[in-house]
């Protein structure tokens, strides 16, 4: 495959400030870590911006009609769901999202539930609007990762008012399929509870034949009890602009969700607007190359892991992060033991899993070359 949009290029970002390179200044560490990728943002988001900053004028500025056109065609052409404008509400971010929705929901001292591992934000959120974590974990069986059903069920008390889902998974990389969906959808019909649907990586699916299906999407039942976040942000590499969008159909419930909102949360930033309309409306031939440089880097990964003594992983379906069990091998530290040896992965615990790493290989190929082997040297050498 020709590199038209140069995803083989080493784009130098020690050279300017930023959270992901930044963490080892100084170091001979590959940052293999935070969430965003190595790759520069699609020549037509990078166009729309440049076009608005030789504007020369950043005043306030509300959704226009032609972004929320781009928003709902991109969402009924990649997901096969037709929503309406009136049901998007905007956010600087999914992490905003979610936190607002553990406030909307019930009352201090209500139940929040989540399985873990998961990203860990999805953990500090209830604490922060005085409602109390209920997790339980997904397992491993058959080579994926699912859901232990009566356990869950078994979770799920009387004051338990939330349920947030993350679809495609972060970190296990999993795609829920209609059947899961379902099932959470009968569940939450049941219980009477809200779903918060975090799916930020849904332009991320990396198997052919595998749909992204948002839960929303199953029938009006369900989504009348669903917030469902999405953000261009992660699959056109494009976070640090700050656009996100809440759907919630349903009226009274799109209500107390703005109501938390109120004097809180701030009005999306001008420049990541103006790049959302550009990445839904023009980013597809993008997103499509960059599927196939992921697709082959998970390969690399597999095959690399595979060969790791003590380390096992299961590919992911969706997303450009690795899961890693590293408790075969006896580190005590697994993140720290890899940043010893030169690679900068996410520490399992704080998703709720110690002894696993999340290795992010949304990064040119030589750069994920490099980070295996010494991941690989570092472990022969013990």
């Amino acid at each position: 495959m020709t590199d038209i949009f140069g995803f083989d290029r080493q784009i130098d970002r020690g050279s300017l400030p930023g959270e992901k390179w930044g963490r080892y200044a100084g170091r001979d560490v590959l940052p293999l870590w935070v969430a965003d990728m190595d790759f520069a943002a699609p020549p037509a988001v990078i166009g729309a911006v440049q076009a608005r900053v030789a504007h020369g004028v950043f005043g306030y500025t509300q959704p226009w009609p032609s972004l929320v056109e781009a928003v709902v065609d991109a969402v009924e052409r990649d997901h096969g769901w037709r929503i309406e404008p009136d049901w998007l509400v905007w956010l600087p971010g999914v992490v905003s999202g979610f936190n607002i929705a553990c406030r909307a929901v019930g009352e201090p001292g209500d139940e929040v539930f989540t399985a873990t591992p998961v990203y860990p934000p999805f953990l500090s959120a209830p604490a922060n609007s005085e409602r109390r974590l209920v997790s339980r974990p997904l397992e491993l069986a058959g080579g994926r990762w699912g859901w232990n059903r009566a356990a869950v069920e078994e979770a799920i008390g009387p004051r338990t008012r939330l349920f947030m889902l993350c679809n495609p998974h972060n970190p296990v990389g999993r795609v829920f399929d209609r059947d899961e969906l379902g099932w959470i959808a009968d569940l939450a019909e049941r219980r009477d509870l809200v779903i918060c649907s975090d799916e930020i990586h849904c332009g991320l699916v990396l198997d052919d034949g595998l749909p992204h299906l948002p839960i929303a999407a199953l029938d009006e039942r369900v989504a009348r009890r669903t917030i469902t976040l999405m953000a261009p942000s992660k699959t056109w590499n494009i976070a640090s602009l700050y656009c996100a969008l809440a759907i919630i159909p349903d009226p009274a419930l799109r209500r107390r969700f703005r109501d938390a909102m109120r004097g809180i949360v701030p009005h999306v930033n001008l420049l990541g607007l103006v790049a959302c309309e550009a990445a839904y409306r023009d980013g597809g031939p993008w997103r499509e190359a960059l599927l196939e440089v992921l697709r082959a880097n998970r390969a690399r990964v597999a095959a690399a892991v595979a060969d790791m003594p003590g380390l096992a992983s299961v590919p992911p379906e969706a997303t450009y992060l690795a899961w890693i069990d590293c408790r075969g091998a006896g580190l005590e530290h697994p993140a720290a033991f890899f940043e010893a040896g030169g690679v900068g992965l996410s520490d399992g615990a704080p998703f709720g899993a110690p002894g696993f790493v999340r290795l992010n290989f949304g990064c040119p190929p030589a750069t994920l070359a490099e980070a295996l082997a010494r991941m690989q040297r570092a472990l022969r050498g013990r």
